[in-house]
């Protein structure tokens, strides 16, 4: 039998919890899209008064059921400055780490179980190792993407003023892609054109797509991706 008295008391708060609750950074805009290619959605804290700073969680079914999460610094010229990206799903986790200095990217992983397994026993591809064995190769990228996202675009975006730039504008650029799920790094060439009224192009080898921005460079559609909640009909 249940006491009557069903009320009990909270411990009390010390005074360390308190300052630690001070100290907390909140995210100023929460954005979030669901995939169109896909089973899957991602949900982005941003805050971006001296550049980008991000944590987001993606879900996806393709190739396999997983998480993604990662947390996104940029400086005030929007360049990367540090990427942590962990994927996980059942039987396996990885994690990397990516980070830019004056003697060019440093990356490191960590991986546990076998992704490879999981993703045999779909019917997958296996993915091979997190990261990359030749971080020089990644020496002309000052942006990351991470497979899947729709607010790694916003970077180069930003960080190339495309949102204000004469419709005609293009920029060819380099980039430290994330694969998802398996983090393998790699460097890929992408294009930004500015078409004006809102709109970028995005070009990657044969892939192309045009974007549609919010006032801020934030992604609203991205063909054959993703949509946000909040975009017009």
């Amino acid at each position: 039998m249940s006491s009557p008295h069903w009320y009990h008391r909270l411990p009390e708060v010390s005074a360390r919890q308190r300052a630690m609750a001070g100290n907390v950074r909140f995210m100023g805009q929460s954005l979030f899209w669901s995939r169109i290619d896909t089973t899957g959605a991602e949900h982005a804290l941003v805050t971006d008064e001296r550049g980008l700073t991000a944590r987001g969680t993606q879900v996806a079914v393709d190739p396999i059921p997983y998480t993604c999460r990662y947390t996104l610094v940029t400086g005030p010229d929007w360049a990367t400055s540090r990427l942590e990206v962990e994927a996980e799903g059942a039987g396996w986790l990885r994690g990397v780490h990516l980070e830019h200095g004056t003697d060019g990217w440093r990356v490191t992983t960590t991986e546990q179980g076998d992704l490879d397994r999981a993703l045999t026993a779909a019917g997958q591809p296996t993915a091979g190792l997190p990261g990359t064995d030749d971080p020089d190769g990644l020496v002309d990228a000052s942006d990351v993407d991470l497979g899947g996202s729709p607010l790694f675009n916003t970077l180069p975006v930003r960080r190339l003023g495309l949102t204000a730039a004469p419709a005609g504008t293009e920029h060819r650029i380099t980039v430290a892609w994330v694969l998802v799920p398996s983090l393998l790094v790699v460097p890929a060439e992408q294009v930004y054109t500015a078409l004006g009224a809102g709109q970028v192009r995005f070009t990657s080898d044969t892939f192309t797509a045009d974007l549609t921005l919010d006032p801020a460079g934030y992604l609203l559609r991205y063909p054959g991706l993703a949509v946000r909640h909040d975009a017009p009909a």
